[in-house]
């Protein structure tokens, strides 16, 4: 019985704060005038790490040859903890041989949220190798975006038929809280209520 709730559960997408992380990919400075939406994308990275900073979620973070196109942008930078992984990649897929081991370093993590760019390359090819080692993805598509809107459309509807749960940033920041009662639910709470750049300059909530 209880092994079939816990399948039930997986399959449901129930995101909980024992087995989840956040990835960050590639949000650099040298992305910010080709990104559509790139202050919004930002935006929601940004607050998606100081939430995860309150709950005590791991974060992973990767930067796409840093020597040619940056580092991470310093709104990012400012709200990360110190020693955080910020790990440089040549790969598209955030699942490198380093981030691979530091995911084994936590076998209790089950769950990702992710966000970043490209959706249709390095969100897409992360979410499928993700996928792959049996771990679930959420992607945030509040904060993920392309250069262009129809790579970042089809990227997300190619995600979400390889089975990877398309969700906002308000949204899973509350169903990891669960309960009004939780632990760490007003400064969540007074987190969401901030005001924010809502709009990624999109026809439809894709």
């Amino acid at each position: 019985m209880a092994a079939a709730a816990a399948t039930a559960a997986k399959g449901l997408g129930k995101l909980q704060q024992r087995s989840t992380a956040l990835f960050v990919c590639d949000l650099q400075e040298r992305f910010r005038p080709v990104i559509s939406g790139f202050p919004a994308v930002v935006d929601t990275a940004r607050r998606m790490i100081r939430g995860a900073n309150v709950l005590g979620l791991p974060i992973i973070t990767t930067e796409q040859y840093p020597k040619a196109l940056g580092s991470t942008v310093q709104e990012l930078k400012d709200v990360m903890q110190p020693g955080s992984p910020l790990l440089a990649k040549t790969r598209f897929s955030m699942v490198t041989p380093e981030v691979s081991q530091l995911l084994k370093q936590k076998p209790s993590i089950s769950q990702v949220l992710l966000c970043g760019i490209e959706t249709h390359v390095c969100v897409l090819q992360t979410t499928l190798d993700l996928l792959e080692g049996g771990y679930e993805v959420h992607i945030l598509v509040d904060g993920v975006s392309s250069q262009r809107l129809p790579d970042r459309a089809v990227g997300l509807q190619r995600a979400a038929q390889s089975g990877a749960f398309l969700v906002t940033s308000e949204m899973a920041l509350f169903q990891l809280m669960e309960d009004a009662k939780a632990e760490h639910f007003k400064e969540i709470s007074k987190l969401v209520q901030e005001p924010r750049m809502d709009s990624l300059g999109l026809p439809s909530a894709l």
